[in-house]
């Protein structure tokens, strides 16, 4: 999708919509940083909880 399309499709969302996929893309960010070894699973886990307190989300494992 290129830029305009992204930002038509986003104009539409809800403000919680747009909560929602700001936290899958932090949760998909934290998850690479695992992944590659830049932060440890103990800091993963903080990260996530703290960011799942903070965007109001369900505290789920995947």
């Amino acid at each position: 999708m290129d830029n305009k399309n992204d930002e038509a499709v986003w104009s539409f969302l809800s403000h919680e919509e747009k909560n929602h996929q700001l936290f899958l893309k932090q949760k998909a960010l934290l998850s690479q940083f695992l992944e590659k070894g830049a932060i440890s699973r103990a800091q993963y886990d903080k990260s996530l909880h703290d960011l799942t307190e903070k965007m109001g989300e369900e505290d789920i494992n995947n």
